[in-house]
Protein backbone atom coordinates (compact mmCIF):
# COMPACT_ATOMS: atom_id res chain seq x y z
CA UNK A 1 0.00 0.00 0.00
CA UNK A 2 1.19 3.35 -0.69
CA UNK A 3 1.81 4.99 2.59
CA UNK A 4 2.78 8.22 0.55
CA UNK A 5 -1.01 8.62 -0.04
CA UNK A 6 -2.44 10.83 2.91
CA UNK A 7 -6.35 9.49 1.17
CA UNK A 8 -4.57 5.63 1.38
CA UNK A 9 -3.51 6.54 4.81
CA UNK A 10 -6.38 7.69 6.05
CA UNK A 11 -8.63 4.87 4.38
CA UNK A 12 -6.54 2.22 6.34
CA UNK A 13 -6.55 3.09 9.08
CA UNK A 14 -10.11 4.32 8.97
CA UNK A 15 -11.39 1.36 7.71
CA UNK A 16 -9.56 -1.27 9.63
CA UNK A 17 -12.68 -2.71 11.84
CA UNK A 18 -13.60 -4.26 8.65
CA UNK A 19 -9.78 -5.65 7.46
CA UNK A 20 -9.64 -8.81 9.79
CA UNK A 21 -12.69 -10.43 8.22
CA UNK A 22 -12.15 -9.31 4.73
CA UNK A 23 -8.89 -10.74 4.91
CA UNK A 24 -10.16 -14.10 5.93
CA UNK A 25 -12.31 -14.50 2.38
CA UNK A 26 -8.84 -15.60 1.14
CA UNK A 27 -6.57 -16.34 4.43
CA UNK A 28 -9.01 -18.97 4.60
CA UNK A 29 -7.43 -20.85 1.81
CA UNK A 30 -4.04 -20.78 3.52
CA UNK A 31 -4.09 -24.33 5.14
CA UNK A 32 -3.20 -27.42 4.72
CA UNK A 33 -5.22 -29.57 2.52
CA UNK A 34 -7.23 -26.71 0.70
CA UNK A 35 -9.46 -28.39 -1.78
CA UNK A 36 -10.37 -27.91 -5.34
CA UNK A 37 -13.66 -27.57 -4.11
CA UNK A 38 -13.08 -24.59 -1.88
CA UNK A 39 -11.20 -22.77 -3.91
CA UNK A 40 -13.54 -22.42 -6.89
CA UNK A 41 -16.11 -21.47 -4.02
CA UNK A 42 -13.91 -18.11 -3.36
CA UNK A 43 -13.98 -17.82 -6.89
CA UNK A 44 -17.13 -17.99 -7.48
CA UNK A 45 -18.28 -15.79 -4.81
CA UNK A 46 -15.71 -13.22 -5.90
CA UNK A 47 -16.80 -13.55 -9.36
CA UNK A 48 -20.36 -12.72 -7.95
CA UNK A 49 -19.48 -9.75 -6.50
CA UNK A 50 -16.57 -8.51 -8.99
CA UNK A 51 -18.57 -8.29 -12.47
CA UNK A 52 -21.59 -6.18 -10.99
CA UNK A 53 -18.85 -4.36 -9.08
CA UNK A 54 -16.81 -3.57 -12.83
CA UNK A 55 -20.29 -2.88 -14.72
CA UNK A 56 -21.23 -0.22 -11.93
CA UNK A 57 -17.69 1.15 -12.67
CA UNK A 58 -18.37 0.58 -16.39
CA UNK A 59 -21.62 3.93 -15.94
CA UNK A 60 -20.26 5.80 -13.71
CA UNK A 61 -19.70 8.93 -15.28
CA UNK A 62 -15.93 10.29 -15.31
CA UNK A 63 -14.35 7.32 -13.82
CA UNK A 64 -13.03 6.11 -17.14
CA UNK A 65 -11.29 9.53 -17.42
CA UNK A 66 -10.18 8.60 -14.05
CA UNK A 67 -8.27 5.50 -14.43
CA UNK A 68 -7.60 2.74 -16.49
CA UNK A 69 -10.58 0.42 -15.99
CA UNK A 70 -9.17 -2.03 -18.36
CA UNK A 71 -5.96 -2.65 -16.91
CA UNK A 72 -8.16 -3.20 -13.39
CA UNK A 73 -10.68 -5.33 -14.66
CA UNK A 74 -10.55 -8.94 -13.49
CA UNK A 75 -13.80 -10.73 -13.84
CA UNK A 76 -13.10 -12.14 -17.03
CA UNK A 77 -9.72 -13.95 -15.34
CA UNK A 78 -12.26 -15.18 -12.84
CA UNK A 79 -14.69 -16.56 -15.35
CA UNK A 80 -11.31 -17.86 -17.06
CA UNK A 81 -10.27 -19.40 -13.71
CA UNK A 82 -13.97 -21.21 -13.07
CA UNK A 83 -14.20 -22.33 -16.66
CA UNK A 84 -10.72 -24.25 -16.57
CA UNK A 85 -11.51 -25.96 -12.84
CA UNK A 86 -14.60 -27.54 -15.29
CA UNK A 87 -17.66 -24.96 -15.08
CA UNK A 88 -19.59 -25.03 -18.16
CA UNK A 89 -20.63 -21.88 -19.91
CA UNK A 90 -24.32 -22.52 -18.22
CA UNK A 91 -22.97 -23.03 -15.32
CA UNK A 92 -21.00 -19.93 -15.03
CA UNK A 93 -23.96 -17.68 -16.57
CA UNK A 94 -25.67 -19.12 -13.26
CA UNK A 95 -23.66 -17.97 -10.81
CA UNK A 96 -25.20 -15.53 -8.06
CA UNK A 97 -24.52 -11.67 -8.59
CA UNK A 98 -24.45 -8.85 -6.09
CA UNK A 99 -26.99 -6.82 -7.62
CA UNK A 100 -27.31 -4.36 -4.87
CA UNK A 101 -24.38 -3.00 -6.43
CA UNK A 102 -25.53 -0.07 -8.84
CA UNK A 103 -23.91 2.24 -11.17
CA UNK A 104 -22.36 5.02 -8.94
CA UNK A 105 -23.55 8.26 -8.11
CA UNK A 106 -20.30 10.14 -8.17
CA UNK A 107 -16.57 9.66 -9.51
CA UNK A 108 -15.77 9.28 -5.35
CA UNK A 109 -18.56 6.91 -4.49
CA UNK A 110 -16.87 4.75 -6.90
CA UNK A 111 -13.12 5.33 -5.78
CA UNK A 112 -14.17 4.42 -2.17
CA UNK A 113 -15.59 1.47 -3.22
CA UNK A 114 -12.54 0.47 -5.67
CA UNK A 115 -9.68 0.83 -2.62
CA UNK A 116 -11.66 -2.08 -1.19
CA UNK A 117 -11.77 -4.06 -4.02
CA UNK A 118 -8.12 -3.06 -4.61
CA UNK A 119 -7.30 -4.04 -0.97
CA UNK A 120 -7.95 -7.75 -1.86
CA UNK A 121 -4.99 -8.21 -4.32
CA UNK A 122 -2.49 -7.73 -1.81
CA UNK A 123 -3.00 -11.33 -0.61
CA UNK A 124 -3.35 -12.90 -3.94
CA UNK A 125 0.43 -13.68 -4.48
CA UNK A 126 0.62 -15.62 -1.27
CA UNK A 127 -2.63 -17.15 -1.84
CA UNK A 128 -1.87 -18.40 -5.42
CA UNK A 129 1.73 -19.71 -4.40
CA UNK A 130 -0.09 -21.45 -1.28
CA UNK A 131 -2.62 -23.38 -3.63
CA UNK A 132 -0.01 -24.55 -6.56
CA UNK A 133 1.81 -25.74 -3.69
CA UNK A 134 -1.21 -27.81 -2.03
CA UNK A 135 -2.79 -28.26 -5.50
CA UNK A 136 -0.64 -28.54 -8.14
CA UNK A 137 -3.77 -29.17 -10.84
CA UNK A 138 -4.98 -25.95 -10.31
CA UNK A 139 -1.53 -23.93 -11.82
CA UNK A 140 -3.72 -23.15 -14.91
CA UNK A 141 -6.62 -21.89 -12.96
CA UNK A 142 -4.85 -19.28 -11.49
CA UNK A 143 -5.03 -16.07 -13.46
CA UNK A 144 -7.38 -13.79 -11.27
CA UNK A 145 -4.41 -14.33 -8.19
CA UNK A 146 -1.94 -13.49 -10.70
CA UNK A 147 -3.48 -10.65 -12.21
CA UNK A 148 -1.64 -7.64 -10.08
CA UNK A 149 1.69 -10.05 -9.78
CA UNK A 150 5.00 -7.81 -10.02
CA UNK A 151 2.52 -4.58 -10.30
CA UNK A 152 0.67 -4.62 -7.33
CA UNK A 153 2.49 -1.84 -5.50
CA UNK A 154 2.38 0.02 -9.18
CA UNK A 155 -1.32 -0.29 -8.81
CA UNK A 156 -2.05 1.26 -5.14
CA UNK A 157 0.18 4.15 -5.70
CA UNK A 158 -1.73 4.96 -8.96
CA UNK A 159 -4.78 4.85 -6.86
CA UNK A 160 -3.11 6.56 -4.39
CA UNK A 161 -2.12 9.56 -6.54
CA UNK A 162 -5.35 9.25 -7.98
CA UNK A 163 -7.14 9.76 -4.68
CA UNK A 164 -5.30 12.87 -3.56
CA UNK A 165 -5.14 14.83 -7.04
CA UNK A 166 -9.32 13.92 -7.68
CA UNK A 167 -10.67 13.95 -3.50
CA UNK A 168 -10.69 17.88 -2.34
CA UNK A 169 -10.19 17.41 1.49
CA UNK A 170 -13.70 18.08 1.97
CA UNK A 171 -15.16 15.22 0.02
CA UNK A 172 -12.54 13.09 1.90
CA UNK A 173 -16.01 11.68 4.46
CA UNK A 174 -17.53 10.97 1.07
CA UNK A 175 -14.54 9.06 0.08
CA UNK A 176 -14.45 7.18 3.72
CA UNK A 177 -18.39 6.78 3.50
CA UNK A 178 -18.18 5.06 0.09
CA UNK A 179 -15.54 2.73 1.76
CA UNK A 180 -17.48 1.31 4.58
CA UNK A 181 -20.49 0.88 2.02
CA UNK A 182 -17.98 -0.88 0.23
CA UNK A 183 -17.13 -3.34 2.83
CA UNK A 184 -20.35 -3.83 4.45
CA UNK A 185 -21.64 -5.04 1.06
CA UNK A 186 -18.61 -7.30 0.70
CA UNK A 187 -18.72 -8.95 3.91
CA UNK A 188 -22.02 -9.45 3.66
CA UNK A 189 -21.63 -11.20 0.12
CA UNK A 190 -18.81 -13.30 1.87
CA UNK A 191 -21.34 -14.48 4.41
CA UNK A 192 -24.52 -15.48 2.24
CA UNK A 193 -25.13 -18.85 1.18
CA UNK A 194 -22.76 -21.03 -0.51
CA UNK A 195 -23.87 -23.09 -3.84
CA UNK A 196 -22.18 -26.43 -4.71
CA UNK A 197 -20.24 -25.59 -7.97
CA UNK A 198 -17.41 -28.42 -8.12
CA UNK A 199 -18.78 -31.39 -8.47
CA UNK A 200 -17.09 -34.22 -7.24
CA UNK A 201 -14.30 -32.37 -6.15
Amino acid sequence: MDLASTSLVRLNFETRVHHDAADMFWRSLLVPKVTRAEYMDRLATAYGFTAPFEAACAYTPGLRDTLDLRARSRAGRLAQDLLELGLTPSELSAVPSCFPIAPFASRIEALGWLYVIERDTILHENVRRHLVAELPEVRGATAYLSSYRDVTGARWQELGRVLDRLVPHDQRDELLAAAHAGFRCLLEWHAGPRYELARGA
